[in-house]
This record gives structure tokens, C-alpha cells and sequence, in this order.
């Protein structure tokens, strides 16, 4: 068929869920396309009507790349349920999804979508996508401590991927990351017997925070935009 994509990517092409939970959607008859039960391996291309659970999905659906300012205390999830969830604090008008985590007890730069494709070429460890935190620790380090933390620290049962930091102050210092584990900075620091009292991530690949106003949100600019594309092999917007 030409010009078709799989009906999972589809879902996941317009924000909807991951082609996993397209998957279950589908496996459980919640899809139909042209008014037929879908079934895996189904493929689409526009003018079909794909509907979920009776509802029809339009096709010209706004792509949505935002940064937001994420402050202390919000939960980087999707799920309605969790109190403070990002979803609910930003209040897009659009299905969006955070692409990557920031724990709760962190601030700073995270990016949002419905584009699903993206998410994983942005998170991919092998694409090297550098990210970078400013850090609070509980008592004043040294050289060592540094040093340890650059050439990589033992966490979850492997050594965390070498890196680079700048002390800014007796307390505080700058590392930039090319991988990111589950509560990777916090877990390297605890590891070396410092506890992370601050941390605030400030950019993302060539995006940065800015002037960005805590609890606030803006489109990335065009050529934001752009450079993302360029950068995870898209050479325009995917829609």
C-alpha cells in the first residue's frame, strides 16, 4: 500500500500512546479502520477513518514540540491519577508526552511532544544527546570527588559512562551527561557518600532553559526545531 504506515505507528505518530499500548488496544478490538476491527500489522494511509473505542482519530493533527520549566514537586507521568502529574500543570490543549524523565525532587528543562517517533531517537544512550545539570551537594567536596565522578561511578551493578563537570563553588558543580539512568546524578553522588540537596537541569542537546520562568512552558522556536530534526535525523517536521 503505498504511502501506508502500520497502524500502531500511527497511534504513536499522533501522540496517542506508545506502539505497545496501541498494540493492547488493538489485540483487545478497541480500533476499528473504515468501520473494520483492526488487527496487528494493519496498515493505514490518509483517508482512512481510524477510530478508538468509537471515536475518531483526525489525521491532520498539529505536530507539538514544547519546553517546560519544570519546578519541584511536579511528576514527570501522564497518568491523570498522580497528583501534580506534568500533563495537568502545563495544560496543553494537545495530547503531549514528556520525552524522558526529570524526578520529582529535580527542576529544570524537560521537552514534550505528540510526535512519538521522536522520543526515541532524542533518548537513544548511542546518540551521545548531551544533557546538562547544575548540582547542590550536602558538604564541601574536593578534586577527587570529581575526578571519581567523571571517569564513571558504579550504580545499578554497572560504572555510569565517563563525563565531564566544572566545580561552580565549594558545595555545587556543573556535569554534563550523555546517558541517563534511572536517578543517575543522585545515585552517583550518594555512591561516593554525598546526598544531592539541588538539582536542575538546564539544557537538553542545543536546547536551554533561558529565561524560561519556572512553572512555565513555550514552543520551541523554528530553529530550535530545526536543529532537533537535524540532530535525530529528520530533515522536517515528521507530520
Amino acid at each position: 500500500m503505498a504511502d501506508s504506515i502500520r497502524i500502531n505507528k500511527f497511534f504513536t505518530q499522533h501522540g496517542i500512546c506508545s506502539r505497545r499500548e496501541a498494540d493492547r488496544l488493538i489485540e483487545t478490538g478497541r480500533v476499528t479502520i473504515n468501520q473494520k476491527v483492526a488487527v496487528l500489522g494493519d496498515r493505514v494511509r490518509s483517508g482512512d477513518v481510524i477510530a478508538r473505542d468509537g471515536k475518531i482519530i483526525p489525521w491532520g493533527q498539529e505536530a507539538v514540540y514544547i519546553k517546560y520549566h519544570k519546578p519541584v514537586g511536579v511528576t514527570t507521568t501522564s497518568e491523570a491519577h498522580v497528583p501534580r502529574n506534568i500533563i495537568a500543570e502545563i495544560g496543553h490543549p494537545e495530547r503531549i508526552f514528556p520525552i524522558g524523565r526529570l524526578d520529582k525532587d529535580s527542576s529544570g528543562l524537560i521537552l514534550l511532544t505528540n510526535d512519538g517517533d521522536i522520543v526515541n531517537a532524542i533518548l537513544r544512550t548511542e546518540h551521545g544527546h548531551e544533557r546538562e545539570y547544575e548540582v547542590s551537594v550536602d558538604r564541601p567536596f574536593d578534586r577527587d570527588f570529581l575526578d571519581r565522578m567523571a571517569s564513571g561511578v558504579v550504580i545499578l551493578g554497572r560504572p555510569t559512562k565517563p563525563c565531564r563537570l566544572d566545580r561552580l563553588g565549594p558545595r555545587r558543580f556543573r556535569i554534563f551527561l550523555t546517558e541517563g539512568r534511572n536517578r543517575q546524578i543522585r545515585r552517583m553522588c550518594r555512591a561516593l557518600g554525598y546526598r544531592v540537596t539541588e538539582l536542575h537541569r538546564v539544557r537538553i542537546m542545543h536546547i536551554t532553559i533561558g529565561e524560561l520562568a519556572k512553572g512555565r512552558w513555550q514552543p520551541l522556536t523554528s530553529q530550535e526545531r530545526d536543529e532537533l530534526f537535524r540532530a535525530v535525523g529528520k530533515s522536517s517536521d515528521p507530520r
